[in-house]
């Protein structure tokens, strides 16, 4: 069974007096990136010209960015954020709200995460049972769950609880037991860093970034901590540092053993898509392209998708990564070949579905098929509607579709409206 592509987008609505004009009157010009990067450029009374000298971009790129007619990326924002001096976020305009009360409390979350992640060494604080093993098994689980379906109110709810079980737990368990709870605690991170980065919540993404690695640490597997240098790079990788981050990943894959077991193979076949993207983000295309052919035979090796440390890593994920590093790299044309070899199985976790027609969705952008780019935003939203509505790359090109289309298109409108974009 596959993913059904076909279906419409549900509950779409018109904002009233946009049926007919043209998206350049209708949206507001300061909420789209290459906005936001002319006017904090003006502030500093930099030109164009010293912008695009200090940030290592092209003069012509950022002037379709800062007009509107090209999408940012990115490596873009995260060069433009590093030369101007300032979070990317500030850039992406994240957090994201959308102005409607009910979409918007999946950030009241945050506090309470925030306060868990600051007592993480402090004792507990009152007389619960230990929870057991096999009930923390359960609970990381779930959270793991509700990462794969992006379901962000369901992930964020359940979080401050499952880690200050986790925190009790590793007061009272010692030796071998200790360990499992510090993997355990390790894979919350992982799924609480998601929750914090798919929001726009950069710091505190960070911060759990730390935490996962000092629990990896603890738990005594080599795996677990190879995978904290993700987190490091991704670090650099956000303030345009490549040539660190690259170093951090390559590292990581050098301290390695050959893989052999399953899960092995599953950690250095994702430790080299990831090296790829880093390697894509610094224009670095047969380096790029060499990474992800050592994942595709890692991935071929294993012959199946597995869930090792949550990775869902096996030929199918790295298929989609295949299209991805097409788009990173500005490559339309090869993001949407790539994509011809795509084939989702109805149990792909919604996360890497929905992620894949996102990149579809630029890639078709780039390639200048403006039409198919909105059918497969339309499908990004059907598979993982809160992860299409947070993603910032998805609020460029739908920003980038409205610039480009002369008349009003209903569904582009609905999906703008959805995501709150305001007119």
């Amino acid at each position: 069974m596959q993913w059904n592509v076909g279906a419409a987008v549900p509950g779409e609505v018109t904002r009233p007096g946009v049926t007919e004009r043209g998206y350049g009157e209708w949206m507001r010009g300061d909420e789209h990136i290459g906005a936001r990067v002319a006017v904090e450029r003006k502030l500093r009374g930099m030109t164009q010209r010293q912008l695009s000298d200090r940030a290592h971009v092209s003069l012509s790129l950022l002037r379709k960015v800062e007009q509107g007619s090209k999408p940012a990326t990115s490596p873009f924002v995260s060069a433009v954020a590093a030369a101007l001096q300032m979070e990317r976020t500030a850039l992406t305009g994240q957090p994201y709200r959308t102005g409607d009360r009910r979409l918007d409390a999946v950030h009241d979350l945050v506090p309470d995460l925030r306060r868990e992640l600051v007592m993480y060494r402090l004792p507990p604080d009152d007389d619960r049972p230990t929870p057991t093993l096999p009930d923390l098994r359960a609970a990381v689980a779930a959270v793991s769950q509700s990462r794969h379906a992006v379901d962000l109110l369901t992930l964020g709810g359940r979080l401050p609880q499952v880690l200050a079980d986790l925190r009790l737990a590793a007061h009272v368990y010692t030796g071998t037991d200790r360990e499992h709870v510090m993997a355990l605690w390790a894979e919350a991170y992982y799924g609480a860093r998601q929750f914090a980065s798919k929001l726009g919540y950069g710091d505190l993404a960070s911060l759990i970034g730390d935490r996962y690695e000092w629990a990896a640490e603890q738990s005594g597997d080599p795996l677990a901590v190879a995978l904290a240098a993700v987190f490091r790079a991704s670090e650099l990788d956000g303030v345009g540092d490549w040539r660190a981050a690259r170093a951090i990943m390559a590292a990581a894959l050098g301290h390695l053993d050959p893989p052999a077991e399953p899960a092995a193979l599953s950690v250095h076949g994702f430790l080299h898509l990831m090296s790829g993207y880093m390697a894509a983000h610094a224009g670095d295309e047969a380096d790029t392209w060499s990474h992800h052919g050592e994942a595709d035979n890692l991935a071929r090796h294993l012959g199946e998708d597995r869930d090792d440390y949550r990775l869902w890593f096996g030929p199918t994920n790295t298929a989609i990564w295949g299209t991805a590093l097409g788009v990173e790299l500005m490559d339309g044309a090869e993001a949407v070949k790539r994509a011809d070899r795509v084939r989702l199985p109805a149990d792909a976790p919604p996360e890497r579905a929905g992620h894949h027609y996102l990149d579809l969705a630029r890639g078709h952008l780039l390639y200048g098929d403006r039409p198919a780019a909105l059918d497969a935003l339309v499908t990004a939203r059907r598979i993982a509607p809160q992860q299409t509505r947070y993603h910032p790359m998805a609020r460029e090109t739908v920003y980038a579709l409205a610039r480009a289309e002369r008349r009003s298109s209903v569904t582009l409108r609905g999906l703008a409206a959805w995501m709150g974009i305001q007119d």
